[in-house]
């Protein structure tokens, strides 16, 4: 491969990290469609990480932070942090540096989507509970709302 192309693969990968941050996998991914042929990818990423430029823990840092003020409970955020590629070890350190209080979370929720609603309708608090674990939320959070 070219030193050009080499250029060209950097200069892209830059102008994805420079909107948003993303996991290797995922830029990985977006590179690969751009440049189909190359070998040179993964040495592009190695060196964008070494210069400081793509951290899957960043990533998972402000992914995270999204994900929770969208309303999402651990185990949704869990599960999209490792579909994006990120190692196990790297979930674990954001879920434990984050200080997030999840029953508030899910009491945030629970408000903006079922303000005023009678709990004691038995289906309404089906539906109710099975709407917070599709957001993510584990039993015990929802527990606590009722």
């Amino acid at each position: 491969m070219s030193a050009s192309v080499i250029k060209a693969i950097r200069i892209k990968a830059m102008d994805f990290l420079a909107r948003r941050e993303y996991s290797r996998h995922e830029l990985h991914q977006k590179l690969t469609q751009r440049f189909p042929e190359s070998t040179e990818i993964n040495s592009v990423l190695d060196q964008l990480i070494i210069d400081g430029l793509q951290s899957d823990s960043r990533f998972a840092d402000s992914f995270m932070r999204l994900r929770v003020n969208a309303g999402y409970g651990p185990q949704y955020i869990r599960a999209e942090l490792r579909q994006r590629g990120v190692a196990e070890n790297v979930v674990e350190d954001t879920f434990s540096n984050q200080d997030v209080d999840w029953v508030t979370v899910a009491q945030q929720l629970f408000e903006k989507k079922y303000a005023g609603q009678d709990m004691s309708d038995a289906k309404l608090r089906a539906k109710c509970q099975r709407y917070m674990q599709y957001k993510g939320f584990a039993f015990d959070h929802i527990r606590e709302l009722f």
